[in-house]
């Protein structure tokens, strides 16, 4: 059986219903129209792109289950060959499909059929869908002087606007290579590419200090309801995909790709977002795969903004510095969050919350549930780190401080409840868990149920957590420190060296 998850004019994502961590529990066909498609599936998500505009179509799969829908309709198909581009990978081709943008009426489609297109950066606008066919390339232009820049803030009616960020601060930024602002129903689809070509460029080579920062591949500021299907996204100068205060948004089945020694190259962001779908996705990147954010404390106390609402299911994040990361960006903070059915592979770490003082008494981080996950080859499966030496006084007193004098005040995040539950991490290398609250505000409560950790024979000595005062660990337990409440529920250890649990300043554990 499975389930729809979005149809567009030309294309349909839909979900196998199972509990497998994103693979399906054998490989499959799919039927569509009583004719079985080429392809072979392994994966819970699968999608049908080639699809005719407001017709009915039958779908099956030869695992069973059936499903009737019709695609949308649509007002109008704008190519932009026919307008003139040249997908030809060395025209400049800017003009043509912003024209074919800002031309397409509203409940329309801009098509790119195969060719590479190489552009500057391209504006959205609301109401219409941009359509990547198989063998489309939207290549960016190298050069900086070409990414315009983007002030931090404006002035409307007296009231603060802020047009650009970088790691959660209004922040001058060149703009990015696609951006909309202030936007709604905007889809992007199709089997083709979004290449920010940095790799050619000096983004990399030049990432820190800069008074303008790098250009996100995608910027979606102030957005609503916009869907990105099918797509791949690469080589993006910083981040990959930087949703910013927007709402309602969806991501399926995207492959997010970047090398891993690109710099700050994550691969989605959302920040201070509310309601966020990503499903049946790929990650391999060259820094965190996922990272919720909500600004850094003058975000978090002006607007108070959290990430709500966010669900990652049926996701593989490969290679990255963490798989799924909580801040640390997080003033305004992280509430509801839910991972399930999904596979981690060979990422520094797996769930990783960052945080410190100065996030803010707004940095709230709670109900937050992680289930039915695979970790395969995770240096450190688990990392709460409240003492995260970010910004430029990460490394002062005020950061790394112990001393248990210190009383919360209004620059103190907090940190709730997290469950985590039925989770297998197999060939981990540093140790099981690092959790690590502050003294003057522990973590609330943390419940490990049916939870099995298993080393490597070869495993090498790690850091688990970006902190003053820290060893390398290797094939070590769980460490916990500054909790209120642990509770461990059938949770194993196989090859584990030395204590299987460290606990300091732990109120209350419970094991069964």
């Amino acid at each position: 059986m499975f389930k729809k998850l979005f149809v567009s004019a030309t294309s349909a994502c839909f979900e196998l219903k199972n509990k497998n961590p994103y693979y399906s529990p054998e490989k499959y066909s799919v039927i569509l129209n009583g004719v079985k498609q080429s392809d072979v599936r392994d994966t819970n998500v699968f999608s049908l792109f080639g699809l005719n505009p407001d017709t009915e179509y039958t779908v099956e799969t030869t695992l069973g289950g059936k499903i009737v829908f019709t695609t949308l309709p649509e007002t109008a198909v704008v190519d932009a060959k026919a307008l003139g581009a040249k997908g030809d990978g060395k025209s400049d081709d800017t003009y043509y499909v912003q024209m074919a943008i800002d031309s397409c009426p509203e409940g329309g489609r801009v098509l790119l059929t195969d060719g590479i297109y190489s552009v500057r950066p391209l504006v959205l606008k609301s109401g219409i869908t941009i359509e990547l066919e198989k063998d489309a390339v939207l290549l960016g232009d190298i050069k900086e002087e070409n990414y315009p820049f983007v002030p931090a803030r404006k002035l409307r009616g007296g009231k603060e606007e802020i047009i650009a960020s970088w790691e959660g601060e209004p922040f001058a930024c060149h703009q990015s290579f696609i951006s909309a602002y202030g936007q709604k129903n905007i889809r992007i689809i199709g089997e083709g590419v979004i290449d920010g070509n940095a790799q050619n460029s000096t983004w990399w080579a030049t990432p820190k200090g800069r008074k303008v920062a790098r250009p996100r591949l995608v910027f979606l500021n102030k957005c609503a309801d916009v869907v990105f299907h099918g797509v791949t996204c690469r080589n993006s100068a910083s981040w990959n995909l930087h949703p910013f205060f927007s709402r309602n948004l969806k991501f399926y089945d995207l492959k997010i790709k970047n090398p891993y020694t690109a710099p700050n190259t994550d691969g989605l962001d959302p920040e201070s977002c509310d309601k966020v779908d990503i499903v049946g996705c790929t990650f391999s990147v060259g820094d965190d795969c996922c990272a919720i954010k909500s600004g850094k404390k003058y975000m978090g106390m002006t607007y108070k903004t959290p990430a709500n609402r966010h669900t990652l299911r049926n996701n593989l994040f490969c290679d990255g510095h963490g798989a799924i990361v909580l801040g640390s960006e997080m003033s305004g903070g992280v509430t509801n969050l839910k991972v399930s059915q999904c596979v981690f592979r060979h990422t520094d770490r797996g769930l990783r919350i960052k945080t410190r003082r100065g996030r803010g008494k707004y940095g709230i981080i709670d109900g937050v549930c992680f289930e039915n996950i695979k970790m395969e080859n995770v240096i450190t499966p688990l990392v709460i780190n409240m003492y995260y030496f970010c910004d430029p006084d990460g490394h002062t007193e005020y950061v790394r401080s112990r001393d248990r004098s210190i009383k919360p005040d209004d620059g103190t995040p907090y940190l709730g409840k997290f469950l985590f539950k039925d989770i297998d991490c197999v060939d981990c290398e540093c140790m099981a868990a690092y959790f690590d609250g502050l003294v003057e505000q522990p973590v609330k409560e943390i419940v490990l149920e049916n939870v099995s950790f298993s080393y490597k024979n070869d495993a090498k000595p790690f850091l688990p957590a970006m902190l003053e005062n820290v060893r390398e660990y290797c094939k070590e337990g769980l460490y916990v420190d500054n909790v209120e409440s642990l509770t461990l529920k059938n949770v194993t250890f196989d090859g584990v060296v030395g204590e299987k649990i460290i606990a300091k300043n732990v109120k209350n554990i419970i094991e069964e």
